[in-house]
């Protein structure tokens, strides 16, 4: 049930879905997924080709063998993240991930915005994979697929983003997955396991082969005997060659070696028991990914030196250097079943994400007919195959592979801003035997019948001095406002570190007052959010340290978007144009 205060464009900003628990328990998905294939769909969606060169990029370039703390680093901001995908997967168990949770806790505009911006991270994000594998194979074949595409279907064009040819493969096999995906989830999910179960077979073939050609004097290495041509330098030696400000950068890096868990929130309505299992599967997923990178950055770091380390295919070198040349054939063989378990973890939550927003008539209703006999989002996943084919085969996505980060982080962002708005709400928007008055959900602006909201209640309640135990809707309405100013303030913050980096770096007292301001009223702000009456809704799973957790996610989530180049951000305003343009014309058509 979608709660109306109207067909205004103003008004969609507050209108906000309302589930109660027999909405969450009924879909017309085939319900067959297991904790497991939850796992095997999260581990292969992110552990695709970066675990095979992420790790000696990072090294040579930036961390050098405090690469592995990066990766630490950049786990627990991905943990953070993670935390709070994990509470919304035991509270809104429904299909579309961030779009959902959006719609749930913020307004319709909001998750509009959302499902906008995931589907064109999913359609980049596969086609991107699609072409990687394309590109992957062409190399083992002595790039005959390209010269091929080249004389049968060349793409006479001088545009940085357009392909010189079309590429027929990427388009086939972006097609065919989407066909097997429409044709059922299950049977789907069973291949993507087993191509999961490789890759981390491989994977730790990696970690135990190359621990027995270790050596420890490869993380003490002296300046003096650093030989190198790497335009980057080989830094000071030792652990930290870059210092702790490189295993930092090397962390925000890192990061998106991460991205892609959030495809398990999308399978709300195709898991049996989903409010135990997304949780499970989220924090799993993520476990088993951070091990993974841990252990391969680590062995390889201790098996060869970071300044020698090849950037774009570390692990065959380390291993044809040190006299294991049949490992390059068995890291071959993982690369190519960890594209396609990428691939398949990519294309899987866009149909789920068209889907949902079908259902709430905010995009074509026919996309979200779900075939009789299937149990899937037929023509929906069909047409999200054939538009990231089409992508993969006519776009050079080297220029657009930030444009699904931006959006990766912008969802990340709303998600946690949610997670902080619904632990301090009276309102239990996610239903179950709570009754719910209509007249106080229409409301969007801080008025109560029960509570007149003054200057100075809003001001004792900053502070919470009374100790009220339950929330009201001044307490909730207060946090409300603080995280808005939290999001505000964490973006200036942000702007900081970015553009004032050498100053801090250099102790500029300018810029470190200024930066210590912004973060004092945020630790402020926290501390007022902290002491507000939490929800005392029973969930299977709740993010812990609340609102430390969700709060530093913002924080870091904000800084890595601040850290895009310009360009990405030309392409998200543009993106975000069409978006509002379709926006006013579906609410006309309405």
């Amino acid at each position: 049930m979608v709660v109306s205060t109207g067909w205004s464009w103003w008004h969609a900003l507050g209108r906000r879905k309302v589930l109660d628990s027999l909405a969450l328990g009924s879909s017309e998905l085939a319900r067959v997924l297991s904790t497991f294939d939850l796992t095997a769909l999260g581990v292969g969606s992110t552990l695709g080709v970066g675990v095979y060169v992420l790790a000696g990029n990072v090294s040579k370039n930036i961390a050098g063998p405090a690469v592995v703390v990066s990766f630490l680093i950049a786990a627990v901001a991905s943990l953070f993240a993670g935390l709070c995908y994990a509470e919304f997967g035991a509270r809104v168990p429904r299909a579309g991930s961030a779009y959902i949770y959006s719609y749930v806790c913020v307004g319709e505009f909001v998750a509009f915005i959302i499902g906008w911006n995931l589907i064109l991270e999913y359609v980049i994000g596969s086609a991107s994979v699609a072409r990687g594998l394309s590109k992957y194979l062409d190399s083992l074949l002595n790039e005959t697929m390209e010269q091929t595409f080249l004389e049968t279907m060349p793409m006479a064009t001088d545009s940085f983003a357009l392909s010189p040819y079309f590429d027929i493969f990427a388009f086939g096999i972006s097609f065919i997955l989407a066909v097997a995906l429409s044709l059922g989830v299950k049977e789907s999910s069973l291949v993507n396991s087993l191509f999961t179960i490789v890759n981390i077979a491989v994977v730790l073939f990696v970690i135990l082969a190359g621990s027995f050609k270790a050596d420890s004097k490869n993380w003490a290495i002296k300046k003096e005997d650093i030989i190198t041509d790497s335009p980057q330098g080989g830094g000071e030696g030792g652990f930290f060659p870059f210092g702790v400000s490189g295993a930092i950068k090397g962390a925000a890096t890192c990061f998106y070696g991460f991205v892609g868990f959030d495809c398990v929130a999308t399978t709300g309505e195709e898991v049996r028991n989903p409010q135990k299992a997304i949780p499970i599967a989220i924090i799993l997923s993520l476990t088993i990914i951070f091990l993974s990178y841990f252990g391969v950055s680590t062995v390889l770091t201790l098996m060869w030196p970071y300044y020698l380390q090849d950037s774009d295919a570390p692990i065959p070198k380390v291993f044809l250097e040190t006299g294991w040349p049949v490992a390059q054939w068995i890291v071959t063989i993982g690369g190519i079943f960890g594209l396609c378990a990428s691939l398949f973890g990519a294309m899987f939550p866009l149909p789920r994400i068209i889907y949902a927003m079908a259902m709430d008539g905010l995009i074509f209703q026919f996309l979200g007919k779900v075939h009789h006999y299937f149990k899937t989002p037929f023509y929906g996943t069909l047409i999200a195959g054939l538009l990231t084919g089409l992508m993969a085969a006519i776009f050079d996505l080297d220029q657009l592979v930030n444009m699904m980060s931006i959006g990766t982080l912008l969802a990340y962002t709303i998600v946690a801003a949610c997670v902080l708005l619904l632990r301090y709400t009276d309102l239990e928007l996610c239903g179950g035997s709570d009754i719910v008055s209509s007249e106080y959900i229409e409301s969007t602006n801080l008025v109560t019948l029960k509570e007149p909201v003054t200057f100075g209640t809003v001001s004792r309640q900053l502070f919470n001095p009374f100790r009220k135990k339950h929330p009201t809707f001044l307490s909730s309405s207060v946090v409300t406002v603080e995280v808005l100013v939290f999001g505000i303030l964490s973006t200036l913050l942000g702007l900081c570190v970015v553009f004032w980096e050498r100053d801090l770096a250099d102790l500029n007292p300018w810029a470190l007052s200024v930066t210590s301001v912004i973060g004092g009223i945020l630790v402020l702000i926290l501390l007022s959010v902290s002491l507000q009456p939490p929800s005392s809704k029973p969930l299977s799973f709740k993010v812990p340290f609340v609102p430390v957790v969700p709060a530093v996610s913002i924080v870091i989530n904000i800084y890595l978007m601040l850290r895009l180049d310009g360009n990405t951000w030309i392409r998200f305003g543009v993106w975000m144009a069409i978006d509002l343009d379709f926006s006013c014309w579906c609410s006309e058509q309405a």
